[in-house]
């Protein structure tokens, strides 16, 4: 459970960084590059930037998809937990015997009686 704790944890903070990166590039090519004066032609060092982002941002997408498979695979799987709470008081619910409600042979015998006046008034 704790493993599951800290795998929780590296998709927080991957995520943090990942949204980070992506709001640091700009949708045209520019991004961090184009506020060092590199918009035109681009120098060594800013060049290298973009590159970095876009690696950046790839390494943090496929670490959040293998964290989240890792954090899928480190769940509980038994019975007990598998099981909603709607569930489980439905279960509760259908095995508690009903008192309210006539028995099925109460029933028959209510339908095979003749109709007396009053029940003969009603319908």
């Amino acid at each position: 459970m704790a493993l599951l704790v800290i795998v929780t944890g590296l998709i927080i903070v991957a995520s943090v960084i990942l949204i980070l990166v992506v709001l640091v590039q700009n949708p045209k090519g520019g991004g961090l590059a184009a506020g060092f004066g590199g918009g035109g032609g681009q120098f060594g060092g800013v060049a290298q930037t973009n590159k970095f982002l876009d690696k950046a941002t790839w390494t943090l997408a496929v670490a959040l998809l293998l964290f989240a498979i890792a954090a899928s695979v480190l769940l509980p799987r038994n019975e007990a937990l598998e099981q909603s709470k709607i569930q489980k008081a439905l279960n509760e619910v259908s095995t508690t015997p009903v008192n309210n409600f006539p028995s099925v042979e109460e029933v028959k015998k209510q339908n095979e009686t003749p109709a007396t006046d009053e029940k003969a008034k009603d319908k």
